[in-house]
């Protein structure tokens, strides 16, 4: 110890008289001590917290981990150890310790931003988990406060790097307003527009929303700030500004998704001149259709009671109602329809003529399915109209349809 005491007492004399290499030893010092517990904080105690974190059942201490909290955290710890022992240093003139002090300061505010940001990103991933995000997702507010922080944090770093007051440069930028206002307007825009959506829940990940403005047909994936996402059905990924939402139309599918009915809405053209009544041989050949037994049965009744009391001339066949293969089609659609279990029989079903045009006379089936998956609707569509289509010329009837190659073909040839 005595030997180590005049070591010391030499070393130190000879570092009196030399103060600049005192200066330079402890600045090495300084540094090599902040450099060691920059690697023990990251090195060491953030490898155990991550141990800790995939040992655990929960998942929030994952998301702090995955969007890299600790290590924010961590990079804090050298800056305070040079904040802290740059004082310590000998011979350090007062302009050079200040311009330390402040480096490691703005450092430190710095990484103190971006480790609360991290710590927000994670807080709306945990937040995600829960069903609740669907209907109230809260990334376009978390970004905003990401915005609001990361101003802050510039701030603090300028003032300390430039050893000004904050307030300062708050007052400054006070004249700088309108410039503020220009260059953030799509964020304000976006902003009041992922209020009005939220609150109106407009729109939720999920949601099947069409907005041809945009070519956008598919599930939003995401909610944010300035954009929604939504992944279209071939695929792709269309990006609309939030404020476009509120700004124009767009249809959301939710309703029919929550209903637990889809919409059929497709029309049968038929050929106007096939239309034309039943003969006796047909109404009794159309009573022995299961669909049709109840129908034609009222019928026959109801045009008996009608008919009744007309004699002589006014019993002639165009002074009597008769029944029509249309009609008597319209009722056997109608028949079929009720039979299956798969068309919902709480919501809207109409069967019904639209008016005449030149594409033949159009017979609107206006049903809904009793599922919303969109491969069981359109096996369940098609089923319905390939049975139809194929039964029309049992009534006599004739499915519209303009004339082709082969027809003009065909008439030729009979020409010949």
């Amino acid at each position: 110890m005595e030997q180590l005491t005049d070591l010391w007492n030499s070393a130190s004399a000879s570092l009196a008289d030399h103060p600049f290499i005192a200066t330079m030893i402890g600045v090495t010092l300084l540094a090599v001590v902040a450099l060691a517990a920059d690697l023990v904080a990251k090195r060491q105690l953030v490898r155990l917290l991550r141990k800790l974190a995939l040992r655990t059942r929960g998942t929030w201490d994952d998301a702090l981990i995955e969007q890299r909290v600790f290590s924010r955290f961590a990079q804090c710890v050298p800056a305070v150890v040079v904040m802290s022992g740059a004082k310590w240093i000998p011979n350090i003139a007062d302009g050079v310790l200040r311009m330390i002090e402040n480096a490691a300061l703005a450092y430190l505010a710095l990484m103190l931003t971006l480790a609360l940001g991290a710590t927000m990103s994670a807080a709306n991933s945990i937040y995600e988990q829960y069903p609740i995000a669907r209907n109230r997702p809260l990334k376009g507010y978390i970004q905003i406060a990401k915005i609001i922080l990361y101003s802050i944090g510039a701030i603090l770093v300028i003032s300390a790097l430039l050893d000004r007051s904050p307030l300062l440069l708050l007052g400054s930028f006070g004249a700088l307003t309108a410039v503020l206002m220009l260059v953030f307007r799509d964020t304000i825009l976006s902003l009041v527009a992922s209020i009005q959506l939220i609150g109106n829940d407009m729109v939720r990940v999920g949601d099947w929303i069409e907005m041809p403005a945009c070519s956008a047909d598919g599930d939003v994936i995401d909610v944010a700030l300035h954009t929604v996402k939504v992944q279209n059905w071939d695929k792709t990924i269309t990006t609309i500004p939030t404020h476009k939402l509120i700004a124009e139309s767009f249809r959301n599918w939710r309703g029919m998704s929550e209903s637990g009915g889809r919409r059929i809405k497709r029309s049968l053209l038929l050929d106007q001149n096939s239309i034309r009544f039943l003969t006796n041989e047909e109404t009794a050949k159309f009573e022995r259709f299961a669909l049709l037994k109840n129908y034609i049965t009222a019928k026959r009744q109801e045009l008996s009671t009608d008919n009744t009391g007309l004699d002589g001339d006014e019993a002639a066949a165009v002074n009597l109602r008769r029944l029509t293969n249309i009609g008597t089609f319209r009722a056997y659609i109608v028949s079929y329809l009720r039979t299956r279990a798969d068309i919902s029989d709480t919501m809207t079903f109409l069967v019904r003529q639209l008016p005449p045009g030149a594409d033949g006379l159009p017979i609107e089936i206006y049903i809904f399915t009793n599922t919303t998956e969109w491969v069981s609707y359109e096996d369940i569509q098609a089923d319905i109209f390939d049975h139809l289509l194929a039964i029309i010329p049992e009534f006599g009837l004739r499915v519209y349809q303009k004339p082709s190659g082969m027809d003009v073909r065909a008439l030729e040839s009979a020409k010949r």
